[in-house]
């Protein structure tokens, strides 16, 4: 739990410099969601406090990519952005905290539904960079990782594999309601 604010404070100042560095649509993938929430799944399987961990990545990761932000560059702008992802930072970090923690720790349902959060993510992003913002290339390269992570992670493949996707597209209708609440 030490290093999990620390390690999401580096996450957000390396996905604010790969943006610049990424070729055409993939800069986007340095700026995902879905990768941050890696750090929190990481942190909360290897953490006694697996919520707590989860929240600390994230919210690093908010406090590195907005604050490279306005240090190195031309600022962040106003405070929306920021001040809606650290909201999210709280719903995501115990989510993708508990989820690390179940698959690194517990058997049966819970191992394989932890695999199968974390591929979920990949394909909500998946989802909405194809169907949504209609870039194939990033949209098809997350939906792959959404298929391939719980069929490396889980011992039950299948049940993995099916959480994924079934989460994939209840966490695209949420996007899609965050977003028409937030504006961004």
């Amino acid at each position: 739990m030490i290093y999990a604010f620390p390690a999401g404070l580096l996450l957000g100042v390396l996905t604010n410099l790969g943006q610049g560095v990424l070729p055409g649509g993939f800069n986007s993938l340095a700026n995902s969601g879905a990768i941050w929430v890696v750090a929190a799944f990481v942190a909360g399987a290897h953490s006694r406090r697996p919520v707590l961990s989860g929240v600390l990545t994230q919210v690093g990761a908010v406090a590195g990519y907005y604050g490279y932000a306005e240090l190195f560059r031309d600022g962040m702008g106003d405070l929306h952005a920021p001040s809606v992802w650290l909201a999210l930072a709280f719903v995501a970090g115990p989510i993708f905290g508990t989820a690390g923690k179940w698959w690194r720790h517990d058997e049966g349902w819970r191992h394989w539904t932890g695999a199968g959060v974390l591929g979920a993510v990949f394909g909500m992003e998946g989802l909405w960079h194809w169907l949504v913002l209609g870039y194939l290339d990033t949209g098809i390269t997350a939906c792959v990782v959404a298929v391939v992570l719980p069929v490396l992670l889980a011992r039950d493949r299948w049940r993995a594999l099916a959480v994924s996707v079934a989460l994939s597209w209840a966490a695209l209708g949420c996007l899609k309601l965050v977003t028409l609440a937030t504006g961004l």
